[in-house]
């Protein structure tokens, strides 16, 4: 008979962890104006081969502020986009928008120009009939491997506002500061791009909720009644000395079911898990590893993931006992 599960008195939120941990940046680089008919295709942004592709991820994320369009994804995958939809390209790759029957597809970026603001381009290209207006936004995150988040989505994920908390909230504020923008208002690109988070975040809990029983990956494995207690432990206690049987009685299960659930959902046994979360809060400590091989400049804020692990229990963090 397995015990009871002792939760902590604070339960935490498995996702909004992760995202912290992958310190999850948005930012809107473009915004365009097509009138059908027209064509255009976004290159391969993120390439998983490159070193240290893991560390620097790339999404794009589309907004459809106006008018409708046809999205195709580089599977070949097809979709009817309407005003309102959110698009999400977990991985950069390439991808097309056109209106219109046999048109040409022209790369986007022989279409664009440099807009008021730095960093942010725009775009006025077609045949002069209905327009569509798109918002395109980067989320950039220090993904590691062994704890991949980004790689539990599919090719691609679609959402309308009203689908989930918040959204028509946010897409009414996102059309007010485009409206910034047109007017080349000051700070209208940050504004956008802490919007793109917001969407962003939104739209992952939505995508998490809504997916089938059968599935798999680390969304999944919030939502599996033994897996995410487990998870849960795990995200409040990163420190701890977990074995596999430490952590099956306190998520109140047996050492072989938590161990089948978490092959079955994640691919590998929990302590692996345990390992990887604990490389990706390292990572939060240092962030300028990747690029300077210096050493942090400071300490992880109070209530970070990375804080629940102690400046004494860093060296000992990456490997349980």
């Amino acid at each position: 008979m397995t015990a009871k599960p002792d939760f902590p008195a604070e339960t935490p939120d498995i996702l909004a962890d992760m995202l912290r941990a992958v310190r999850l940046t948005g930012a809107v680089f473009f915004s365009g104006r097509y009138t059908a008919p027209f064509g255009i295709k976004s290159t391969k942004r993120f390439d998983p081969s490159m070193p240290a592709a893991h560390l620097r991820h790339i999404s794009v994320f589309h907004l459809l502020t106006a008018g409708t369009c046809m999205f195709q994804s580089a599977s070949g995958s097809r979709r009817r986009l309407s005003a309102g939809d959110l698009l999400l390209i977990p991985f950069a790759d390439e991808h097309q928008f056109w209106e219109g029957d046999g048109v040409d597809v022209v790369p986007v970026e022989t279409t664009v120009h440099q807009s008021g603001h730095p960093g942010l381009w725009t775009s006025d290209h077609g045949g002069g009939g209905p327009a569509a207006r798109l918002v395109c936004g980067l989320l950039e995150s220090s993904e590691f491997l062994a704890m991949p988040l980004f790689r539990s989505l599919p090719e691609f994920v679609v959402a309308r506002p009203g689908d989930f908390e918040a959204g028509e909230l946010v897409i009414a504020t996102v059309r007010d500061i485009m409206a910034l923008v047109d007017a080349a208002s000051p700070g209208a690109d940050i504004m956008l791009g802490r919007m793109m988070e917001v969407l962003f975040v939104e739209m992952l809990r939505r995508h998490a909720s809504s997916l089938p029983g059968d599935s798999k990956g680390l969304l999944a494995a919030m939502n599996d009644p033994i897996v995410g207690r487990a998870l849960q432990l795990v995200h409040a206690g990163p420190a701890r000395d977990w074995t596999v049987d430490s952590l099956a009685r306190e998520a109140g299960a047996s050492r072989t079911v938590l161990a089948e659930r978490f092959n079955a959902l994640l691919g590998r046994p929990p302590i692996d898990y345990v390992i990887g979360w604990r490389m990706q809060l390292a990572a939060e400590l240092q962030p300028t590893w990747a690029t300077s091989r210096k050493p942090p400049s400071r300490a992880p804020s109070s209530g970070s993931p990375a804080s629940a692990l102690g400046a004494g229990a860093m060296a000992r963090a990456t490997v349980p006992n």
